[in-house]
């Protein structure tokens, strides 16, 4: 009886020992398919909980189309990921001049910068193409160009400074503003002294005409053209009016003989280390701020010219016909300095 006993206590634990195992195998089994199933959807979806708080700065006042461009990117941003990028911007060269914001970027103290290709023409030559006179009709036509072969090529010039171009943004094109004679010719402008970006391609334009260009400051350049320091400007129609212009000077050539971008700048190593994902909302909130800010500012032209004609300037066109001279001087002295540079202007001219 006691051999009986023995037996059914052995069967049973035997039993017992197979049931467990058979569960722990179906736990774990379950357990594999579940993390497997999660690794799947995570690669699959590229999704991130990392939160940031970006920072970006520029130069331009709040009234101007750039800091409207700045305040889309942080609500795309916002939008697109769910609340977990923030934007603060710093308008108005808070955080210093162009040169110490890059310097900011590169040392990964502010996120983004809205830097002017003017300034960067002067740390990577290539970016003195966009300043090829005449090459582009419209605004429109411009923001198109921004996504060409070459315009991306431009901005891979930045990669050897730690620096990653993300995209570009325009204002309105250039302009140019005179005290007190109407321009009608190039040879009305010799002997001037015109307010230039201290851009050596932009300068260079207004040399060929033969004014004399300055690089005076924003802030000095009301008081210099009213007490006659200088003739006149190199301006956008934007800042023209943000800054009270039409006070100072009588007449406005309507020439938009060169574009005016601004590079979305970030820190290579910062963004490169980010979740593909991040980036690319990154990249496509930019893409919005940048549709949105020329399609505006293009509807904004006639109404900027009113408003300026309004406050008693003489506001007229001159077409590039005027300037052939200078454009064929502008081709034969940029082109041949720089491949990308003679690639830009067989592409667009």
């Amino acid at each position: 009886m006691k051999q009986v006993k023995r037996s059914l206590m052995v069967m049973l634990m035997a039993v017992m020992v197979v049931f467990l195992a058979a569960c722990g195998d179906d736990g774990d089994a379950d357990a594999t398919a579940d993390a497997n199933n999660d690794n799947d959807n995570g690669e699959a979806t590229g999704e991130s909980s990392e939160t940031y708080s970006f920072k970006l700065a520029h130069i331009t006042p709040t009234s101007h189309m750039w800091h409207e461009a700045a305040e889309k990117f942080g609500e795309e941003l916002d939008e697109r990921s769910d609340g977990r990028m923030s934007l603060e911007i710093y308008p108005a060269s808070q955080l210093g001049t162009e040169a110490d914001m890059v310097q900011q970027i590169e040392a990964g103290s502010i996120d983004f910068g809205f830097i002017t290709a003017a300034y960067l023409s002067s740390r990577s030559d290539a970016f003195a193409a966009w300043f090829t006179p005449y090459a582009f009709d419209s605004l429109e036509e411009v923001h198109e160009a921004r996504k060409s072969d070459i315009a991306k090529k431009i901005l891979g010039t930045l990669d050897e400074q730690g620096l990653v171009g993300l995209d570009y943004l325009f204002a309105g094109q250039r302009v140019m503003l005179f005290k007190d004679t109407e321009v009608r010719a190039p040879e009305d402008m010799e002997g001037m002294t015109l307010r230039v970006t201290p851009s050596p391609p932009m300068q260079d334009f207004y040399r060929f005409t033969g004014a004399a260009s300055e690089g005076l400051p924003l802030p000095e350049v009301y008081a210099a053209v009213q007490t006659g320091v200088i003739d006149g400007m190199d301006m956008d129609l934007d800042a023209t009016i943000t800054n009270n212009y039409h006070e100072v000077v009588e007449y406005g050539a309507v020439t938009n003989h060169m574009v005016w971008p601004a590079v979305a700048l970030a820190n290579q190593d910062v963004f490169e280390g980010m979740p593909e994902a991040d980036q690319q909302i990154i990249r496509e909130a930019l893409e919005a701020a940048a549709d949105h800010a020329v399609t505006k500012r293009a509807s904004q032209e006639e109404e900027f010219k009113q408003e300026l004609m309004d406050q008693g300037m003489t506001i007229y066109e001159l077409n590039a016909d005027v300037f052939s001279e200078q454009i064929e001087q502008f081709d034969e002295t940029y082109g041949p300095s720089n491949e990308l540079i003679q690639e830009f202007i067989d592409t667009f001219r």
